[in-house]
């Protein structure tokens, strides 16, 4: 596996990503989510069809109904949904610093799924992660925001579209996998739509806004992919870190946020935890690219 190159595509991913959370954030304040998410996925299937054409591939192949990719449709609309309701409703850098929880949910996920040895230190790095995230919620305390579950649940909402994506059949491509993930989003935007109950013509700002976003998040949703599959996730899952870099700089700089001690606190124990448990050990997931039924051999 290409390591360097898939770390590499990580961080630009992670850059992209945040760029897709800013411009959402932004366009949130006009336009109702629901159409946010709808126009997002009409942009996203639209360049991934046509860059899916371009290189004489099938859009639709009959491995999109393999359990995997079923999975990883309703774990797309999970973390997609809940964290678009996130970053619109809390701060950019609390929503973030949330989201960094991802990897470990990761790596418990292939210990659990896929079979993978995850050591006790390791479990316990995913504990005290966890820990981390509480103290950014603070569930009980009257600065609980019960809008930042939000996040929560597109933490693991990604997590498993993540493991589900290395699980994918290796038929597919990353261009196909990314018509597959935004065309999810068109039905999951309609039904926010109906029950918001209303839809507005984008003015010309938040059209470019919303623009900008599909951009960044088709570039994003690519580069992902590409390091999911192109090297060891044990090396390249620790670069997702850097979203919250991204994501700290620009809620200061574009919407004046002001992480408390507590959210920045909570963002380092989730950050460490997650680096000491990935590059403590670190564990073979060439069986991470198996379907999600567990009955063939793992040393495949």
């Amino acid at each position: 596996m290409d390591n360097r190159r898939g770390s590499f595509a990580m961080i630009l991913s992670m850059a992209a990503f945040a760029l897709e959370d800013m411009f959402i954030k932004a366009a949130s304040s006009s336009v109702p989510v629901g159409e946010i998410l709808m126009l997002f996925g009409v942009g996203g299937t639209i360049v991934f069809c046509l860059l899916t054409l371009q290189r004489g591939e099938r859009i639709f192949n009959s491995a999109i109904l393999s359990p995997a990719i079923l999975w990883r449709a309703a774990f797309e609309i999970a973390g997609r949904l809940g964290f678009t309701l996130a970053i619109v409703m809390t701060p950019l850098s609390s929503a973030s610093a949330i989201l960094q929880a991802t990897p470990l949910v990761v790596v418990a996920g292939a210990a659990i799924f896929f079979g993978e040895r995850v050591v006790g230190g390791r479990w316990f790095a995913i504990l005290i992660g966890f820990v981390g995230v509480l103290m950014i919620i603070r569930p009980g305390l009257a600065s609980f925001e019960p809008a930042s579950l939000f996040a929560v649940l597109g933490m693991l909402g990604f997590a498993g579209r993540d493991l589900a994506t290395r699980a994918a059949p290796v038929e597919l491509s990353n261009r196909q996998l990314g018509v597959y993930g935004f065309f999810i989003l068109i039905p999951t935007g309609l039904a926010m739509l109906l029950f918001e109950g209303h839809v507005v013509w984008p003015s010309l700002k938040a059209g470019a806004q919303i623009s900008a976003a599909t951009f960044c998040g088709v570039l994003a949703y690519y580069l992902l992919s590409v390091a999911m599959r192109t090297g060891e996730v044990s090396v390249v899952t620790p670069f997702r870190y850097t979203r919250l870099i991204f994501a700290l700089l620009l809620g200061m700089l574009v919407f004046g946020e002001r992480p408390d001690l507590m959210t920045v606190l909570g963002g380092l124990i989730v950050i460490s935890s997650g680096v000491y448990m990935l590059h403590n050990s670190r564990c073979g997931y060439s069986a991470m690219r198996l379907p999600l039924q567990l009955s063939r051999p793992k040393n495949r």
